[in-house]
Parts: structure tokens; C-alpha cells; sequence
């Protein structure tokens, strides 16, 4: 059984002057729907306003909220925050954070949106509103639920708000794996960044991906992995600068799950990033993700995963 979470307002019309694909959510839940009993599904709750402050600024958080976003963030984030927005970005994290309580149960669990990497303390950028994985992972920390979290990041794009977002925070440590020369122009500073020049193909990226993670999942001994899937480093994807294949794709998530599985970790998995005009194909390679990284770390008795190293 793999656990999945899904809310309704992930899939929503698409705002006026957008070029993000919004009819992606609903694709990946399709194309989950059609897997049958595999699935458990999980509705969450919208993340509440106390938490989204805790990490967003106060007044950014009221702007969205009231779908009263400034032209000019508007402009970063990459579309207008209509109140469907608003509803769709509250919910998000609270998914997020959902899938993070069932992997802590079951060894993992699935967001079927969210890797929101881009969006910084006051204003959203990258079509990300809230950065529910720093969301979570903050308010995972705060209630005690665990004392280290570590979100690893393969979107091909750098995860550069949670890197912003969590900073300071010794519990949570941020790993990026990414296109050097790809968005955002100007990076921040992750736990561990891994920048990649133009086309690396699947045998480069993986042996420099085991070879990196390895050392910082053994130094720090996460109790989670908050894992941003994004599938954008796809040879074929419109904002990749990356080469991957489908197969590496595929061989990138069975690496994750064994690292995690040998370590006892478990992982809550998050969409991230994949872009492209044939909506169907972005999504089964989401769905890809989910369902390999399920396979390899799923069904587990509550409490495998997470219990020790308190």
C-alpha cells in the first residue's frame, strides 16, 4: 500500500497570463486513481495561518490569504494569486506536511503536489506561493514530532527559499542537487549544494549524487527526508539543462529509497518541478517517482522508520 495525500484545490483552473502547466496535479491523481487498491489516499488540512507565519512573513502570508498579492510579486511568482490560488497555497503545505505524519508511520508517503523550493520569506517566486517543505519541516521541528530533518532536493532547478527559510535552524539541513547555469540566476546558500554543469547524463549524476548525499545522511542521522522529486532534470524537460533519461530517473529513486532504507529514514515525497507541453508525459513521470520510491519504502509496520536516534 502506498500512501498518497490529495486535496481537491490542487487541481484548479488556470489563472489568467500563467505558462505553468496547471493541469498537472489533476494527471498525477488520474494516473494514481487508475493504480486501484495500491493507493491509500489522505485528504489534508489547509496548513493553518499561525504556521505559515512561522516561517513566511507576516504581512506576505495576509497577502496571499486575502488574494491581495501585489502586481510585482504576482509578476515573480509567475501568475495571479486569484482566491483559488490563495485556497490551492494553504492547502499545499498542509499536504506536505500530512505526507511527512504517514512516512513517519509507514516508511513513506506521497504529496501528490507541493516542492514549492522557491518562494522566500515575503513573496513567492518560480510559480511557488509557500514553500511548504520548509513549512513542514519547521513545524515538524516546532512541535517535536522530530529533532533533525533533512530535505534533499533533485528538482534541476536549485532549492533556493528553503535553503533561505531554514537557515539558522540546526535541526533542518537542506541538500540541492542541481543545473548550475539554470533559474534562479542568483543562488542561495543550501547545507550542501551540488551544482552540475549542462547535460550530465544518468551515470555522472548518480555517482555524484550517492557520492555527495552519502556523507551528509551519515554526519547528520536524519530522523525524515522531505524529498523535492522534481522531474525537471529529464533530458526532454523545457526548463531543464540536464540530460537524464527516463531509466535514470527511475534508477535516481531506487538510490534515494536504498539510502534511506539502509539508514531506517523514512521519506515524505513531494512533486517539484517538470515542464513541458504533453501533460500526460510530465505526469507519469511523477507518478513514476511516487510509485518507485513507494515500492522500495512502503508497507512498513508503524513505527520502522524514524523511532530511534532521539
Amino acid at each position: 500500500m502506498i500512501h498518497v495525500v490529495h486535496h481537491p484545490a490542487y487541481v484548479t483552473e488556470a489563472p489568467a497570463r500563467s505558462t505553468y502547466r496547471w493541469g498537472k496535479n489533476g494527471a498525477i491523481r488520474d494516473l494514481l486513481l487508475a493504480e486501484g487498491e495500491r493507493i491509500a489516499w489522505h485528504l489534508p488540512e489547509p496548513m493553518p495561518p499561525a504556521w505559515l507565519e512561522a516561517t513566511h512573513d507576516p504581512d506576505y502570508v495576509a497577502e496571499v490569504l486575502t488574494a491581495q498579492v501585489p502586481p510585482a510579486k504576482e509578476r515573480r511568482i509567475g501568475f495571479p494569486v486569484k482566491p483559488v490560488v490563495a485556497t490551492r497555497a494553504a492547502a499545499v503545505p498542509g499536504g506536505t506536511y500530512l505526507a511527512a505524519l504517514l512516512a513517519m508511520a509507514h516508511g513513506f508517503a506521497a504529496n501528490t503536489a507541493g516542492g514549492s523550493h522557491h518562494a522566500l520569506p515575503d513573496t513567492g517566486a518560480g510559480y511557488c506561493v509557500f514553500n511548504d517543505l520548509a513549512v513542514a519541516a519547521i513545524r515538524l521541528v516546532e512541535e517535536g514530532r522530530v529533532n533533525r530533518v533533512l530535505i534533499v532536493d533533485v528538482d534541476v532547478h536549485q532549492g533556493d527559499g528553503t535553503a533561505v527559510l531554514t537557515a539558522g535552524r540546526p535541526e533542518i539541513a537542506t541538500y540541492s542537487i542541481h543545473a548550475e547555469k539554470n533559474f534562479p540566476a542568483r543562488k542561495a546558500r543550501s547545507t550542501l549544494d551540488v551544482p552540475l554543469p549542462d547535460r550530465v547524463g544518468d551515470a555522472d549524476y548518480l555517482a555524484t549524487l550517492e557520492r555527495t548525499l552519502v556523507p551528509l545522511l551519515d554526519d547528520m542521522r536524519p530522523q525524515l527526508i522531505l524529498y523535492q522529486a522534481g522531474v525537471d532534470p529529464f533530458g526532454g524537460d523545457r526548463l531543464g539543462r540536464l540530460d537524464l533519461t527516463l531509466a535514470g530517473l527511475v534508477a535516481r529513486e531506487r538510490l534515494v529509497a536504498r539510502l534511506a532504507r539502509e539508514r531506517g529514514v523514512p521519506v515524505a515525497c513531494t512533486v517539484g518541478g517538470g515542464y513541458g507541453d504533453d501533460v500526460m508525459a510530465i505526469a507519469r513521470r511523477h507518478v513514476d517517482a511516487i510509485l518507485t520510491l513507494g515500492e522500495a519504502l512502503g508497507g512498513q509496520e508503524a513505527g520502522a522508520f524514524g523511532a530511534g536516534d532521539r
